[in-house]
């Protein structure tokens, strides 16, 4: 089936207007026979006729009339998608899609997604929770734009994976427990343990950290959410190890926060695919590495 171009629905909307095949053409800055070609290949297409001359006055027909109704329509969409596409190439608007783990997404991402809606509010950013693995494998196949991964990970060939933030790791511990200045694995292994569950980077490096002292505590459960981590911390369940960036607020007056030895750190990085990068996914880039630290 032939479509129908929207140069000929423009010069059959021109001539509904001005009622003229000759004002139409200058308007469109079309030579006549161009327009009468137009019009011929609708009627042709269409199987019918498009216009009729009253008093000296070109008008659509009832068929034309339904035609001309539907071809503003389509030319406005037109139109329209030209501007969104342009505000997108421009980075004034688009869609960003960004995978991150929920150690990132619970206080780092609120404060970059803060700061883009106050610089470029008509920008969309999709957040995906996901693991690292599983972002670095949505990224390589192009379902994100932008991954927010534990380090270190081993390269992948299509993405740059660049070190972001290094966050201490802290204790986190009920208030109302006594507790030391600096938490030790032998001090810590004793007490009830909340801690994240084994997907994540951050579960094997404090296993590392309670084995540098020949401890392999068993949690008395698992998360991997570390806002709930924490609140079952204020109630008093158990004792945890969090990283905490500086520029979040101190955890609830129900927990305390303790140094640890020996340190620990966890270490995040930007993952995106290499190459020509889209000025929206620029700017989200940019934000968060307003947040990189240490």
């Amino acid at each position: 089936m032939r479509e129908i171009s929207l140069d000929r629905l423009r010069t059959l909307v021109a001539i509904a207007d001005l009622g003229s095949f000759a004002e139409a053409a200058r308007m469109l800055n079309l030579a006549p026979p161009t327009v009468s070609l137009h019009i011929a290949d609708l009627e042709s297409r269409v199987g019918g006729k498009l216009l009729s001359r009253t008093r000296g006055r070109v008008q659509p027909s009832a068929i034309g009339e339904t035609l001309v109704e539907r071809a503003r329509r389509l030319l406005a969409d037109a139109e329209q998608a030209l501007e969104d596409v342009e505000r997108q190439v421009q980075g004034l608007a688009g869609r960003v899609r960004l995978g991150a783990s929920t150690g990132a997404i619970a206080q780092l991402l609120p404060q970059a997604l803060e700061t883009l809606s106050q610089h470029h509010p008509a920008i969309d950013v999709q957040v995906a929770v996901l693991t690292s693995q599983d972002t670095l494998k949505k990224l390589a196949e192009g379902a994100l734009e932008i991954g927010l991964v534990a380090l270190p990970q081993a390269p992948v060939k299509g993405l740059r994976i660049e070190p972001w933030r290094r966050d201490p790791v802290m204790a986190f511990l009920p208030a109302r427990r006594e507790c030391p200045e600096v938490v030790t694995p032998a001090w810590l292994a004793a007490q009830p343990l909340i801690l994240n569950d084994t997907t994540t980077r951050l579960s094997r490096l404090t296993s590392e950290w309670f084995a540098s002292d020949g401890h392999q505590p068993t949690p008395r459960i698992q998360l991997n959410y570390n806002d709930a981590i924490k609140s079952l911390v204020a109630a008093g369940y158990g004792a945890t190890l969090l990283p905490h960036e500086a520029s979040t607020p101190l955890p609830d007056s129900r927990i305390v926060m303790r140094p640890i030895q020996p340190l620990l750190w966890r270490q995040l990085g930007i993952a995106h695919r290499a190459g020509d990068i889209e000025r929206p996914t620029q700017h989200v880039l940019d934000v968060l590495w307003g947040l990189s630290a240490g």
